[in-house]
């Protein structure tokens, strides 16, 4: 009786949910054969393709609420939008390949990059975002902040080329605008000043302009905040002013070495 009754309510207090658990089973699914179509050369285009439509389909009828004739045609306009993404994405990875001493190989920063494939899945999770995908979009954002701890959201703006060292720790807020040929390292964190509902469709992040650096664990907050162009962040810095072009910022620590005494 008590088994039953213990049923009973946990049916009742799931009334609410419509959830369906698979669709985050398969959005996962859905993102490695995505960045393995793109990025294994063996990969057979048309197959994998034929693949990718019938779970994006599956996806889409869940996460889609609109009417099923507007849901069956997302695949499409998606699916043209791959080319665009993927040229963005090798200028990544050359970016990469020319501004970090310890990379030796495009091949390397494809298969091994943490920072890279933060990057790539941002960039088709935000295709998913501009077509109003949002809580497929978001799935797919969440399953790379898994893999690679980096948290970027899908509406977040970000030109290429873009370079992410390290990857882990990194936040990149909804409404942040980056220009191209920015530099970001661990820990860096673009975020609002303040977080309220009434907030949602203002610009609540950081713009960074071009040819940027922010380096580790820098803190850059607020929507009106703009980091000038060429501007350099320095690690641990907290910054929620507009910073002017050409700047650098960096956060100043006193350093005191003991001497022992000699005995």
């Amino acid at each position: 009786m008590i088994h039953n009754q213990i049923i009973q309510n946990i049916q009742l207090l799931k009334n609410d949910f419509s959830t369906s658990y698979s669709i985050k089973t398969k959005t996962e699914i859905f993102t490695e054969k995505l960045f393995y179509t793109l990025f294994d050369g063996n990969a057979s285009l048309e197959e994998s393709i034929a693949e990718l439509e019938i779970l994006f389909k599956e996806i889409s009828s869940i996460a889609c609420h609109k009417p099923n004739d507007l849901c069956d045609s997302i695949w499409e306009k998606y699916l043209a939008t791959l080319p665009s993404v993927l040229e963005k994405l090798n200028q990544d990875a050359r970016y990469i390949l020319e501004n970090d001493p310890a990379s030796n190989s495009l091949e390397e920063v494809y298969l091994a990059y943490p920072g890279f494939y933060a990057i790539a899945i941002y960039r088709l999770s935000h295709e998913l975002y501009a077509l109003d995908l949002l809580l497929f979009s978001r799935l797919m954002s969440e399953y790379a902040h898994r893999i690679t701890g980096t948290d970027i959201h899908a509406g977040a703006t970000i030109a290429s080329p873009f370079f992410i060292d390290h990857a882990t720790g990194i936040v990149i807020g909804e409404t942040t605008v980056i220009e191209k040929n920015v530099k970001i390292y661990q820990g860096v964190t673009l975020g609002a000043l303040s977080i309220t509902k009434e907030m949602k469709n203002s610009k609540r992040h950081p713009t960074v302009e071009e040819d940027v650096c922010i380096y580790a664990n820098a803190t850059i907050l607020g929507g009106t905040t703009i980091i000038g162009k060429g501007s350099i962040i320095g690690g641990n810095s907290w910054v929620t002013k507009s910073i002017p072009a050409n700047s650098i910022v960096t956060n100043t620590t006193t350093t005191e070495v003991k001497v022992k005494e000699k005995k």
